[in-house]
């Protein structure tokens, strides 16, 4: 439009709303004092975006399902199958033999599928047993450290005269080599499965606690909670609503680097002699390790060694990956 349009459009507006009065061409609007507060922004929930960054890789799809098959075979196969190591034991020709001389003797089954062992036990059976078994035990130390970690570290953190106790404290314990620490725990105590928690857990949980306690400094003087300190907000709740959520992705992360270790300090243990009684994956290599130097006995040996480092692997892998989805600045 031209400026003459433009001008014949503004007078005849002008001319169309000269009959009307103030009361008819404008309204009051009500003041909405909770209206006026909200703020227009896109709908948001953390932890849809989470699982929604996380399985935005197609890695991590294939990862837990990996991971839900080797929980499944760890804990539902040894449910419906029974497993006795020393059931062939009389049985000369069922010793040390690979897969396809096992399904030979035996004939075509799963139990077969990593041969038979130096009691002519199913390995693949005893692989699986001994998975449930080094799975629990990572589990419930990593839950026990985590615990004991994340609490002890956010009030050390927030504690002065705490910090100086629990840092000379840590000054000492951290200088003496873990696995060292846990092999003396053992070698004390007989070697069972409580014996191996409460060693890997009785100052497992001191370096987690340490890590969180820096967190913690770094930031609980920032801004916002010197703000809600000085408006009276307790400790507890800045604790607990402003530090804690914001380590989310820190604590996922940690998790997915202490329940592989656990699984590979358990096996190195039993691999040099010194670890549980039962027949974990680290048992069973330790059990079949003269076998891997005798040609044709290899898969008692490789076997279990395969596996665990596949458990290893994937939990690690999903662990980091979840903890990288968890921080909130990959939600953009």
């Amino acid at each position: 439009m031209n400026n003459e349009e433009i001008f014949k459009f503004e007078k005849e507006t002008a001319d169309a709303l000269a009959g009307f009065s103030d009361e008819e061409l404008f309204s009051m609007v009500e003041q909405d004092e909770l209206a006026s507060e909200k703020i227009t922004a896109p709908k948001y929930s953390y932890w849809h975006s989470v699982f929604r960054v996380f399985f935005k890789k197609k890695i991590n799809i294939f990862m837990l399902v990996l991971l839900a098959a080797i929980i499944l075979f760890a804990y539902l196969y040894p449910a419906f199958v029974e497993y006795d190591k020393y059931g062939n034991l009389l049985n000369s020709a069922s010793k040390h033999l690979s897969p396809s001389k096992a399904m030979e003797q035996f004939g075509f089954s799963l139990h077969w599928l990593f041969g038979s062992g130096a009691a002519g036990q199913s390995t693949f059976d005893a692989v699986w047993y001994g998975a449930r078994i080094s799975i629990s035990l990572a589990t419930v130390c990593a839950l026990i450290n985590l615990t004991a970690g994340v609490l002890i570290g956010t009030i050390w953190g927030f504690s002065k005269r705490l910090d100086i106790i629990m840092t000379e404290i840590y000054n000492i314990v951290a200088n003496v080599p873990y696995i060292l620490f846990i092999a003396v725990m053992v070698m004390l105590f007989s070697a069972s499965f409580w014996t191996m928690v409460f060693a890997m857990t009785v100052t497992g949980w001191l370096s987690i606690a340490y890590f969180i306690r820096t967190q913690v400094i770094i930031i609980r003087d920032r801004e916002y909670n010197l703000a809600s300190k000085c408006l009276g907000t307790s400790i507890f709740r800045i604790a607990t609503r402003n530090i804690l959520p914001f380590m989310t992705s820190v604590i996922v992360t940690l998790a997915a680097t202490e329940i592989p270790s656990y699984i590979s300090y358990e096996s190195f243990l039993s691999y040099i002699g010194l670890g549980i009684s039962d027949m974990s994956l680290g048992r069973l290599i330790y059990e079949s390790q003269n076998s891997m130097l005798t040609p044709g006995w290899g898969f008692e040996f490789w076997s279990p060694v395969i596996v665990v480092s596949i458990i290893t692997i994937v939990l690690y892998v999903v662990g980091q990956n979840l903890g990288d989805a968890s921080d909130p600045r990959t939600h953009v």
